[in-house]
């Protein structure tokens, strides 16, 4: 029982940090929220962010799905290895991430053979997207391949005796039993792309009115010492994390609740 109430103490004790620590920004950021609506700039770092994170969000969508279904329902020749490497960039800095991604895209002959066809990752940005994809991509194929693992494998087999083919059996059977861990996925890795920092900043840099994402903003206006401006992005940010949480818990609830098929 003292086991017990140690650890309850401990789990409010940390919840009330939390609160606390990030209640003490909206107190001041709330407020004057409304001074985003009347800054140029702030308004330009939303639209970027918006348009940046959907991007690299459907592309991450894109190349995840079908990664997850091949890791989860086929024997891959290497398969440890691979999946070993797809997850390195979910333990790597972000910043470190981003020093890869500007050497390969900036000193490398694929990098400068991309740059002479007009593909140009570097200070752009499509680097935003690129950098944004680096980073989350990995995260969804794992979130996908674990929703994929609790389908009984079985339901795919009845409905290929059923003349189906192996996509069609995935797309009509597999795909609606991993509704909720789908949405989930694609909102918590939204909610990453949009808070994206360290390997936006080094592939694409942080130049005003071009590259400037929301933590871009971010980091700008607390390099000027503009507290405002830092309240009133921080807050934002704050706002948008929670908003996706909330999705999150409402679409991988029952996943997550309903445990792999036995």
């Amino acid at each position: 029982m003292k086991f017990i109430k140690v650890g309850q103490l401990i789990t409010y004790l940390l919840t009330l940090f939390i609160s606390v620590a990030i209640g003490t920004v909206l107190v001041r950021g709330l407020p004057i929220i409304h001074h985003a609506l009347q800054s140029p700039e702030i308004i330009f770092a939303i639209k970027l962010s918006l348009y940046t994170s959907v991007l690299s969000t459907i592309l991450s969508f894109v190349i995840a799905l079908p990664i997850a279904y091949i890791l989860a329902r086929t024997s891959l020749p290497g398969q440890h290895i691979v999946i070993s490497i797809l997850r390195i960039p979910l333990n790597l800095p972000p910043i470190v991430s981003g020093v890869s991604l500007l050497l390969l895209f900036g000193t490398t002959s694929f990098g400068h053979f991309l740059e002479k066809i007009g593909i140009n990752m570097v200070f752009t940005v499509l680097g935003i997207i690129v950098a944004q994809f680096f980073v989350n991509a990995p995260g969804l194929i794992t979130v996908l391949k674990a929703a994929i693992e609790s389908v009984d494998i079985r339901l795919e087999y009845v409905a290929r005796t059923l003349g189906y083919s192996p996509i069609q059996a995935f797309i009509k059977v597999t795909l609606p039993l991993i509704r909720n861990g789908l949405i989930a996925g694609l909102v918590i890795t939204w909610g990453k792309a949009l808070g994206e920092f360290g390997a936006v900043l080094i592939l694409a840099g942080a130049t005003r009115f071009k590259t400037e994402t929301l933590p871009i903003s971010l980091f700008l206006h607390m390099s000027t010492g503009d507290i405002e401006g830092l309240m009133i992005i921080s807050s934002l940010l704050i706002l948008i994390s929670m908003i996706s949480m909330v999705l999150f818990e409402k679409g991988g609830r029952k996943l997550y609740e309903r445990g792999p098929t036995p």
